[in-house]
């Protein structure tokens, strides 16, 4: 039988049959995905089939994955040795965040695209929480527009109390399959629960100590939509750090600078000191966001601090 991974709790996933059944299953052995360290094998959005256990009438293994057309993967927070699947199979992916309650971390959408690039995935951007913003917030949020509309991405503003864009992410989301991220606290579950009201999910919450979002969604998790397409929503998202990528994997996962990477002298330039960088120079001219390069250089010197001893264990 042939299903689809619903709902993933680390040892048990919900299959769903063709027929609407759906199974808890779990795995036998142990299933490698390119060499990679997962802490989590199988991912939802995963296509898989399954036999039911011998005397376990309601209860399936899974034996074997179909072949993924994508996957999102992170650093595992736990284990940073390991990755985590967020979710595979996905048509697009809306990375909730926010300006305020909590303020934005300026590098986490750069750093969540890092993830989303290497499949092509279409992302859209989608800035939460517009009711409470000041002046100074619209400001900032007309130079983000601006920067990521530029590059290709989408970008949306949205509000669950007055009901700004909500239409606009109904109709986006209509037919497709959808994974939901962002970080703790923007808002994610009250969004998704003002789109699609009957699922009733626990609304984020910010913790009055650290003013930072705390987690309520414990597990990723696949949802129908009444209008059409499923969303998977995911646990929001504290910190991204990446152990498992090289500095060249962030060079082509900044789109923009991959585009024109050919016009560099060096075809393995990083775009930091070399001569005659194409990526620099339209950086100086305003041709590439000032800002993005920023964050693209801090996340290659954490990439290459953090990621130091595992390419030197010989040392």
């Amino acid at each position: 039988m042939t299903g689809t991974v619903i709902k993933s709790t680390g040892s048990w996933y919900n299959v769903r049959l063709e027929n609407g059944t759906v199974i808890p299953c779990r795995i036998i052995g142990k299933f490698k995905m390119d060499q990679l360290k997962l802490t989590n094998p199988i991912a939802v959005g995963d296509i898989v089939s399954i036999e039911m256990e011998k005397g376990q009438e309601q209860k399936g293994i899974i034996k074997t994955i179909m072949p993924r057309k994508n996957y999102v993967v992170r650093q595992s927070p736990r284990k940073k040795h390991q990755l985590h699947f967020l979710a595979s199979n996905v048509d697009q992916v809306l990375i909730i965040v926010t300006l305020r309650e909590p303020n934005l971390k300026m590098g986490f959408i750069d750093r969540f695209l890092v993830m989303t690039e290497p499949y092509s995935i279409p992302a859209i951007i989608v800035f939460n929480k517009c009711d409470i913003y000041t002046k100074e917030d619209f400001e900032l949020l007309e130079a983000l527009e601006d920067i990521y509309q530029k590059i290709g991405y989408q970008v949306m503003v949205t509000s669950a109390v007055d009901g700004t864009g909500i239409d606009v992410i109904r109709e986006t989301l209509k037919d497709k399959i959808t994974l939901v991220s962002g970080q703790s606290g923007v808002g994610k579950s009250t969004l998704i629960n003002t789109i699609e009201p009957r699922l009733e999910l626990r609304s984020d919450a910010i913790s009055e100590h650290s003013g930072k979002g705390q987690h309520t969604t414990t597990f990723a998790e696949m949802y129908d939509l009444s209008f059409g397409g499923c969303i998977i929503d995911t646990p929001g998202i504290k910190t991204l750090a990446f152990s498992h990528l090289e500095v060249m994997d962030i060079a082509h996962n900044f789109k923009e600078f991959f585009a024109i990477s050919d016009q560099c002298k060096y075809a393995n330039c990083t775009h930091r000191n070399e001569p005659h960088c194409a990526i620099k120079e339209a950086v100086e001219n305003g041709d590439i966001s000032f800002v993005r390069y920023q964050n693209y250089l801090a996340l290659l010197e954490e990439v290459e601090d953090q990621n130091y001893w595992e390419r030197h264990k010989d040392v």
